[in-house]
């Protein structure tokens, strides 16, 4: 009697009731991070509240469409592992400075457009990189990815960056309330309800925001109930040198970290990451960012919050990433729906936050655990790779007199770390050691694993 092959838990799908729940539970975790790119590029370029407004819609569609891309795939295009898409941070400072004083939005439109074909063309040179990250470099990454996300958590449960009342107890109350919302749940409830128990914390945590007055949802009474976004609806795109210079290092950077993002993911879900899987994953990268060229918005890269979500949840289906992509498409069609989930207030999101990208943070440890660290160097590896990751996160001013070019690659903890830790391990365990003798390195782990 034939028998069928197991289903790998990347390519289970749950129930309907299931894939909703967790889907909304992704969203929940990146809105406010896909929402903050745009605001902060229209709001430094003084467009208009209807502009603002549209270029909100057009990046939630677009960011479903990614996470659709990367989690579901098609042909070259696509990890096909939970990953969820969204604007990368690394790309705003550049993006303000062409804006405001280098051709508007056409230019970056323009910019966006190039850099995202320009990671089409060298997905496959990264892909054939990744022997240059054993555990030893891919352990210190994720655990950096997970430090340098908390300072994010911490702005929220303070109450947003720019709030009037950041900082009052009331908020970190709030947060605190949240936190151990998340943390009952996940300890004593049934199994289903402690798998989405980000989603829980979320709810009861707006519950009670509520008639606190955290938060109102007199916008969702603005808003329009159907918004189309249309391609180049600012005008064609215009191509200009400095631009698109300045989007092609931006590039480079997003396409480390997304790297580091893709290869965390698979070692939570226990399918490890293969050069052909890297290569498609980015390319799917530069489709998407492509994508935001096209429909005005802007370079998308994976979400390294959700990395965090998919460990502390152990819900590894890609189908549950894709729902939430597909809420994400809703939303941006549906701007009364998108005016809902944005009246979640920063301190609920923060209480959740601490223990998704605490658990990053700890993904990271467990792989370097599985790590070498008797008579090589690998400690100073991942010592001087974390402190130089961790620099721009503790002082975000350290790096202000130097060159553009250079702020955008080290500005990003994340990137900084994940270079630093490549360059170290090449130089202590792949450069002859001394006297002519090959450098003794840390053995790989066996595949397989996963939360």
């Amino acid at each position: 009697m034939a028998t069928t092959a197991p289903v790998h838990p990347v390519d289970e799908v749950p129930p309907v009731r299931q894939l909703a729940a967790f889907g909304l539970q992704h969203v929940l975790a990146m809105y406010a991070g896909a929402v903050a790119v745009p605001l902060i590029v229209g709001g430094a370029m003084k467009l208009s509240p209807a502009d603002l407004a549209y270029l909100i819609t057009a990046d939630l569609l677009v960011c479903g469409i990614a996470t659709l891309i990367q989690c579901v795939g098609f042909w070259r295009f696509g990890v096909r592992l939970p990953i969820m898409q969204g604007c990368t941070f690394a790309a705003v400072s550049p993006m303000v400075l062409i804006g405001t004083t280098g051709g508007g939005l056409t230019a970056i439109y323009g910019s966006v457009i190039v850099a995202g074909l320009a990671i089409v063309l060298l997905a496959p040179v990264f892909g054939r990189l990744l022997r240059f990250f054993p555990p030893l470099v891919t352990g210190t990454v994720i655990l950096v990815i997970g430090l340098s996300l908390l300072p994010v958590a911490g702005n929220w449960a303070a109450g947003g960056v720019g709030s009037q009342d950041f900082g009052e107890p009331k908020n970190l109350a709030l947060a605190a309330f949240v936190l151990a919302v998340v943390l009952a749940v996940q300890r004593f409830a049934p199994a289903f309800l402690s798998r989405i128990a980000v989603l829980t914390g979320i709810t009861v945590g707006l519950v009670v925001a509520v008639p606190f007055g955290f938060t109102d949802f007199g916008g969702v009474q603005d808003a329009d109930w159907l918004g189309i976004s249309t391609p180049f609806h600012f005008g064609a795109p215009s191509f200009e040198v400095s631009a698109i210079v300045s989007m092609l290092v931006v590039a480079l950077v997003t396409m480390t970290e997304t790297t580091g993002d893709l290869i965390a993911v698979g070692e939570m879900t226990g399918r490890r990451v293969e050069p052909r899987s890297l290569a498609d994953g980015l390319r799917a990268d530069g489709l998407s960012t492509v994508l935001g060229g096209v429909f005005n918005t802007f370079p998308y890269t994976a979400y390294a919050q959700n990395v965090g979500l998919v460990g502390m949840t152990r819900v590894r289906s890609r189908w549950v990433v894709a729902t939430a992509g597909g809420i994400l498409v809703l939303l941006g069609l549906l701007p009364k729906l998108g005016a809902v989930v944005a009246a979640v207030p920063a301190p609920v999101l923060g209480g959740a936050g601490l223990v998704m990208f605490g658990t990053v943070a700890a993904s990271g440890l467990r792989t370097l655990a599985r790590v070498d660290f008797q008579d090589n160097h690998n400690l100073t590896v991942v010592a001087v790779s974390v402190a130089v990751g961790m620099l721009p996160v503790g002082v975000p001013t350290v790096y202000e007199k130097f060159p553009d070019w250079f702020q955008t690659i080290m500005n990003s903890g994340i990137s900084a770390g994940c270079l630093t830790a490549i360059v170290l391990n090449l130089v202590f365990n792949h450069l002859p050691a001394k006297g002519g003798a090959a450098p003794r390195t840390a053995p790989s782990p066996p595949t397989g694993g996963g939360l």
